[in-house]
């Protein structure tokens, strides 16, 4: 460890893989494990984002401000109060307009709600800059079912979602603030410029800028009734750290768990590869005979079979399994370490340290491993980190071909994905453009590593290195 830090490529090695384990490791935490199936492929989860959309921060760089998707999640009213006849909760949120483009849409959910008797009604409304107010929806809880027991139970598992449109109600009202200069036709078409701008005649409107607030007004027969989340949904084509794809999906949420993912293939296959390569090599080279005939034949079959027909023709048979792709990137990894680790072993085993120990009695195990392997470790070792990027790449490839796991998102997928549906040529960059870095900054982190390991390999190189950091 001391020699591979003393290196440029070893330091920035070490560095990388430390920032992508302990990512990994918050991911593996923070993330639930059943992400893939319950979230990523669950297009229910993602119906309140924005389709397609760039991330936040590309609007520092373009001429026009995307609007901004804001995603406002509520749990507790902002007051509470008694008519006598009915109990009234208040949830409300206020956000700030101060660009050139109006929210694209407007949208609310409610969900898990319980009442005893008389179904609860829900109103929503927006109140603009100096107070003016539009209801945008009114809407009465269904009511109790034959049979039904008491509490009655609303949108516990799927929450009660409503968009507002050109309906009568949001036409009054914006026509009660807009004034007669302009028609119920006009307001139609515009809906939402005319929700947050000013009429400046002939249809045309002005984004009125400053704080607006959207509440939500249920009114409950009795203060034991219950509403347990609402969710206001401010529509805007610009959203999170890395933006969405097509179905909405968060693609920071995909991106990150694809790491921890990555990190597996690569660590699990390298690792495995690396120790079925290095006992079948040694036992051949140190054995002799028909054990090392039978495994050096096994091993140029093995390395002359066409792993991607192969993987293609069991995807089919076994289904696309993460498992089933670890497997046979396993299966097909060791031959080249075998052969190399049997020419080292050839050669050690006729040297005199190894002739000592056995003409002192020591067994065949003690001899392999105690005077045999150590001097084959290092390479063995820069083995191993070779064998991690290739088993990353493969599995991106793969799934770029559609034989990844449908389940567990992984960066080849999300490519796969957005090739498939015409990202590049659409010009959803954000998209294409950061799962593709990651599969490149891990592989050159385990080309550092296997550069810095060089002078560890071969002695010869220490005090040569040409670079420093």
């Amino acid at each position: 460890m001391s020699e591979l830090w003393k290196s440029g490529p070893g330091k920035a090695g070490l560095v990388l893989l430390g920032l992508l384990v302990i990512t990994s490791s918050v991911v593996v935490i923070t993330f639930p494990r059943n992400f893939g199936t319950a979230y990523w492929a669950n297009p229910g989860h993602w119906a309140d984002n924005p389709k397609s959309s760039p991330p936040i921060w590309a609007n520092i760089f373009a001429k026009t401000k995307n609007p901004r998707h804001r995603i406002i999640d509520l749990g507790a009213p902002v007051s509470e109060e008694s008519t006598g006849r009915a109990f009234q909760r208040t949830y409300s949120q206020s956000f700030v307009i101060d660009g050139d483009m109006p929210p694209t849409f407007l949208s609310f959910s409610v969900s898990n709600i319980e009442y005893a008797a008389r179904p609860p009604a829900l109103t929503t409304v927006l109140v603009r800059p100096g107070g003016g107010e539009v209801i945008l929806a009114r809407q009465v809880v269904s009511g109790p079912r034959r049979g039904e027991d008491v509490p009655y139970k609303r949108y516990v598992d799927e929450p009660l979602r409503t968009s507002i449109g050109a309906e009568d109600r949001v036409i009054d009202g914006l026509l009660a603030i807009h004034g007669k200069g302009v028609s119920a036709t006009e307001l139609r078409g515009s809906v939402e410029t005319a929700l947050f701008g000013i009429h400046v005649g002939g249809g045309e409107f002005e984004m009125l800028r400053g704080e607006y607030r959207l509440e939500l007004r249920a009114s409950f027969q009795s203060a034991d009734d219950s509403l347990e989340s609402v969710r206001f949904v401010i529509g805007g084509s610009a959203y999170g750290v890395m933006g969405t794809d097509a179905l909405g999906r968060d693609l920071a949420a995909g991106l990150l768990y694809g790491l921890p993912v990555a990190l597996l293939i690569g660590i699990a296959t390298s690792t495995i590869s690396t120790i079925l390569g290095m006992s079948l090599g040694m036992t051949s080279g140190y054995a002799g005979g028909w054990i090392d005939l039978l495994i050096q034949r096994a091993a140029d079959i093995v390395a002359n079979i066409p792993v991607l027909p192969l993987l293609i023709f069991l995807v089919f048979i076994g289904g696309s399994k993460l498992w089933l792709i670890l497997l046979v990137l396993v299966a097909f990894s060791w031959p080249g370490l075998t052969i190399m680790v049997r020419t080292m072993v050839l050669q050690l085993r006729t040297g005199l340290e190894v002739e000592s120990a056995r003409a002192l009695g020591a067994s065949s195990f003690r001899i392999v491993f105690r005077h045999i392997l150590p001097h084959a470790a290092s390479y063995i070792l820069a083995q191993l980190v070779f064998f991690a990027p290739s088993a990353i790449l493969a599995e991106a490839g793969l799934s770029f071909l559609g034989l990844g796991d449908p389940s567990i998102p992984t960066w080849g997928q999300i490519l796969e994905y957005g090739f498939r549906t015409g990202a590049v040529f659409l010009g959803y960059w954000w998209w294409v453009v950061p799962p593709g870095l990651l599969i490149v900054l891990t592989a050159v982190t385990f080309m550092f590593l296997a550069l810095g390991l060089e002078p560890v390999v071969d002695p010869r190189l220490r005090g040569r290195r040409s670079w420093h950091f």
